[in-house]
């Protein structure tokens, strides 16, 4: 039941993929907004994101989160249908000019140093396009990514992120860490999303709250001595994005893989409430 769920899934996204093809990014844009802001409330739940909402923003009315949410439906509808024009965001010549770099001596010196780093995110906005501008900018990168639990979907983007986000993608799990430790060793740097739900880990607070955290980047980072270095990256209202290089974090300057591993779920926090859609 669950395979046949998964197809009916393939094919509708394959359906709206071909029909963003002939309608162009601007209009494809448009209407996958609106579909995200009709369909999204009926997939999951309002319940849940309101508490979540409450537990980031606890000083918001219904209002405000009624409007975080459609904000937020609607930028899941533009991200799902800039899918279908990644590689011309790839080739595009112009893809460079529409994003705007904050810190870019941060990004400069990580080039000039040619060493490895570690750069952290979380799902904020287009994320794929991180990875895309620092592989662009001539870093030497691996992205860690977790598969689609639709085998069906998961072929296409793999595919998609393989060629035209980051050439070096390695599959979550436990071969990861040996895959990462030769990329190092080759003086690859490595981007790292830390707010996927995770199977194993430590309790370390997360506003305010205990959460089963990855404690995978500040390990790497102590074990190796390579700095963090977080990213954020959010869209203008004139379809511009920013994308924002913070200063690197040196393992050195923290006791142990926990202490690390709550600085950067602070740097998150504060991340989420800049741009909480």
């Amino acid at each position: 039941m669950t395979n046949f769920k998964y197809f009916l899934q393939f094919i509708l996204i394959i359906f709206l993929f071909s029909i963003f093809k002939i309608i162009g990014l601007r209009y494809s844009s448009i209407l996958s907004e609106k579909i995200f802001i009709l369909l999204g409330p009926l997939v999951r739940s309002k319940n849940l994101i309101n508490k979540n909402l409450s537990i980031a923003f606890p000083n918001l009315d219904i209002k405000q989160k009624t409007e975080i949410q459609k904000k937020m439906w609607s930028n899941y509808g533009k991200i799902f249908a800039e899918y279908m024009f990644i590689k011309d965001f790839r080739k595009s010549s112009d893809f460079l000019d529409n994003i705007i770099i904050e810190n870019q001596n941060v990004l400069d010196q990580v080039k000039t140093e040619t060493k490895p780093v570690i750069f952290v995110s979380g799902h904020f906005n287009n994320f794929e396009l991180m990875a895309m501008h620092l592989e662009k900018s001539k870093i030497n990168l691996s992205a860690i990514y977790r598969p689609l639990n639709n085998f069906f979907l998961n072929t296409i983007m793999e595919y998609i992120r393989e060629k035209y986000i980051c050439k070096n993608q390695i599959k979550k799990g436990r071969l990861s860490i040996r895959e990462l430790i030769t990329s190092f060793k080759k003086g690859s740097s490595v981007a790292i999303m830390i707010d996927q739900r995770v199977s194993e880990g430590e309790m370390i607070n997360f506003f305010n709250r205990p959460a089963l955290t990855t404690t995978l980047p500040a390990q790497l980072s102590i074990r190796y001595n390579i700095p963090i270095i977080p990213v954020f990256i959010k869209r203008r209202n004139d379809g511009m994005f920013e994308l924002n290089f913070q200063n690197e974090i040196k393992p050195g300057e923290f006791k142990d893989k926990t202490d690390l591993t709550k600085k950067l779920n602070l740097i998150l926090e504060e991340m989420i409430q800049s741009y909480p859609n």
